[in-house]
């Protein structure tokens, strides 16, 4: 329906082009169309006019004029009148408006989709969490937030790449190695105060155990030889890093090559095969799992073209990227000086890969822990001579989980927090995906237990999911009655059967989706389909309470029940869009 105005009104701007009346400078101008909130000015309405008048030279008021009389007749536009300053409102015809009954039923669940995307590639990475412990509920909303928007990419015609860069090399993985190691110590029967710099998590034990039951003790060590000459940790007065890395090189020294791989991989394995299973539980699948060691070869690579670009030095020992040429606020080591490279690099060369494969658009979601990270990824991307432009990067505050007053606390290390998969058992997978996108990912947000557990219209997910049972729930009634669900029936017969205003609201409720689809992809906020859906079901629950749907009047049954279930089809399309269910019972 909006549409239909904005073809009108592009029409009459591109014919006072062409008689000379309006400057050519205006025919790149977007046209604007708004849905009015006072349904007495008319349906939609368009301050054209008004950003015009500069250039036509006249008062918007004239302006308005000439477009209107410029406009060609439209059957789905019934009226159109000029407002106050200049604005144009538009009335459209009733049977306009209840053609989109029949046309949701046709396209059922492709309504919504659109070449918005043209087939452009686009690679979404999300979650990659470190594999050093369960995901836990903060990184629930980044996984809820990239899934949905990669169906919503998808839908709207993008060649969507979904991936999961897996951090299996680096510190925090020795770290996970070495705490492993020790837990299987101590279950070989050796006493020592556990780090304070490693991983506690319950998870780390049922890791060693397992390691245990395979090797026995084929790389037991007395735990005087692993913390001989070994740094002091930190309540000892020490320094917790250090007391951690040289764990670490002890646990490499003493185990060998073999032994030490065989460790990490138990580790590693056990971890990912986890985060794995828990995001599949989850309703999110991957086209990729891109190893962080795989990229190895590729690194001295992507530094290489850096350096013949002139953009590294050498200072100190080390090699450092030139970032502040590209606005970052200090320059980056990229190769230390004991000739490890740091994760700076690997990441260089990780995007350098990425658009190596062809994408057009690469989407990165992120903690928002990686604000800073941002300048200097897009610096390398620059100095690759590629287009930071094409890199978009979403950041996602923590969810943070209260029961009742207090806030839990989560730390991977410690061991200490809600893991999704305890959040998906207390209140369901439906709940846990809906919540997580209902707000913009940049603002904070509190999860709340309570809300979402509970059944009543305060729980948003709940509320629109009883809106597609309720409907199911009456379906099921008319066809133990009638044997089946009517036919299509053409929009004049709607027009003259859905006199109730609340009829027509829903319908221009339905005729909007195709936009708040095209706009949520354009602009990477699923969010705005929540609120769309709740939107819906809150007006066709109001509806429902109001208005007998199985009437008497056979003519008058069909168009509602038809409307009931176009609207149904939608809400349908819109939870799977952001992976939740639409059950037929509730």
């Amino acid at each position: 329906m909006k549409q239909s105005v904005e073809e009108r009104l592009r029409q009459a701007l591109d014919d006072l082009i062409s008689a000379g009346k309006l400057p050519e400078s205006v025919a790149s101008l977007t046209i604007q169309v708004e849905e009015t909130r006072d349904k007495q000015h008319g349906d939609f309405a368009s301050n054209l006019a008004m950003i015009l008048t500069k250039q036509a030279g006249m008062p918007p008021r004239q302006v308005a004029q000439a477009l209107t009389e410029a406009m060609k007749p439209d059957p789905a536009i019934e009226k159109v009148e000029i407002a106050g300053p200049g604005f144009i409102n538009f009335f459209l015809s009733n049977a306009r408006f209840f053609e989109v009954i029949e046309e949701v039923m046709q396209k059922g669940t492709h309504y919504g989709e659109s070449n918005l995307g043209q087939g452009q590639r686009v690679q979404v990475e999300f979650v990659s969490a470190n594999p050093t412990g369960p995901l836990h509920v903060g990184h629930g909303r980044g996984a809820a937030y990239g899934d949905s928007l990669s169906r919503l990419l998808k839908l709207t015609g993008h060649d969507v790449h979904k991936e999961y860069y897996v951090n299996d090399a680096g510190r925090q993985m020795n770290i996970l190695a070495a705490s492993v190691w020790l837990r299987y110590l101590e279950l070989s029967g050796e006493s020592f105060t556990f780090p304070s710099n490693g991983y506690k998590g319950t998870y780390v034990n049922e890791i060693s155990e397992a390691l245990k039951q395979r090797v026995n003790r084929k790389y037991f060590v007395t735990a005087s030889d692993v913390f001989r000459d070994i740094p002091a940790d930190e309540p000892a007065g020490g320094d917790k890093e250090a007391h951690i890395d040289a764990l670490v090189n002890r646990c490499r020294s003493l185990l060998g090559p073999e032994g030490y791989l065989d460790v990490f991989d138990a580790g590693l394995n056990s971890i990912l095969d986890d985060i794995r299973d828990d995001l599949e539980s989850f309703g999110i699948t991957y086209h990729e799992w891109f190893s962080e060691k795989s990229l190895a070869p590729r690194i001295q690579s992507a530094l290489t073209v850096l350096k013949d670009n002139g953009h590294l030095y050498e200072q100190d020992g080390a090699t450092w990227f030139r970032s502040t040429t590209f606005g970052d606020d200090k320059d980056r080591v990229v190769i230390r000086e004991n000739g490890e490279f740091t994760y700076f690099a690997s990441d260089i060369a990780y995007h350098h890969d990425k658009f190596q494969r062809g994408f057009d658009r690469v989407i990165n979601i992120w903690g928002a822990d990686h604000h800073g990270y941002i300048p200097r990824v897009k610096a390398a991307l620059t100095a690759l001579n590629l287009d930071a432009a094409k890199l978009d990067v979403k950041l996602v505050q923590f969810a943070i989980l209260y029961r009742g007053e207090t806030r839990v606390q989560m730390s991977t290390r410690s061991g200490s927090f809600v893991t999704l998969r305890e959040l998906r058992d207390e209140v369901g997978n439906d709940a846990a995906r809906f919540f997580y996108v209902t707000r913009k990912t940049e603002q904070h947000m509190d999860f709340d237990l309570d809300l979402a557990k509970s059944e009543s219209k305060d729980n948003p997910v709940y509320y629109i999911q009883y809106a597609h049972a309720r409907i199911c729930s009456m379906l099921r009634k008319l066809q133990e009655s009638e044997g089946r669900l009517p036919d299509a029936v053409d929009p004049a017969s709607y027009a003259r059967q859905l006199t109730d205003e609340a009829e027509k609201t829903i319908c221009a409720m339905l005729a909007r989706y195709p936009e708040v689809i095209n706009t949520a992809a354009g602009n990477l906020e699923p969010h705005q389909i929540t609120h769309y859906l709740k939107e819906l079901a809150g007006i066709f629950h109001s509806y429902y309470n109001s208005q007998k749907v199985l009437v008497e009047d056979a003519s008058l049954r069909t168009a509602r029940v038809r409307l009931s279930l176009a609207t149904r089809q939608v809400l349908a399309n819109g939870l799977n869009l952001i992976g939740v269910t639409a059950p037929d019972v509730m």
